[in-house]
């Protein structure tokens, strides 16, 4: 079972790395922000191999906070894009 934490922790890097250089190379503020949603994401679910590998659940609570504050971060942050392009 530790082959597949290694595996799954090591897929999620490559895609944090990746998801790093899509925020810093991002051509536009969307793609920055939809970058820095799916990092949200990653982080959520490198947490849900954590609380996998330990079978401890006290950070179930941070898990759905971080993610809730992703989404509705990302959600308004996207919304306040669009009104300040329509306004260009």
């Amino acid at each position: 079972m530790t082959i597949v934490f290694g595996l799954v922790l090591g897929m999620l890097s490559a895609a944090a790395l990746l998801t790093v250089a899509r925020l810093l190379k991002g051509p536009g503020t969307l793609d920055r922000i939809a970058a820095l949603d799916v990092f949200v994401v990653i982080i959520v679910a490198a947490s849900a191999v954590y609380i996998a590998i330990y079978r401890d659940g006290s950070t179930v609570p941070l898990m759905a906070a971080v993610a809730l504050v992703g989404f509705v971060g990302s959600a308004t942050a996207a919304r306040l894009v669009e009104r300040w392009e329509r306004h260009r």
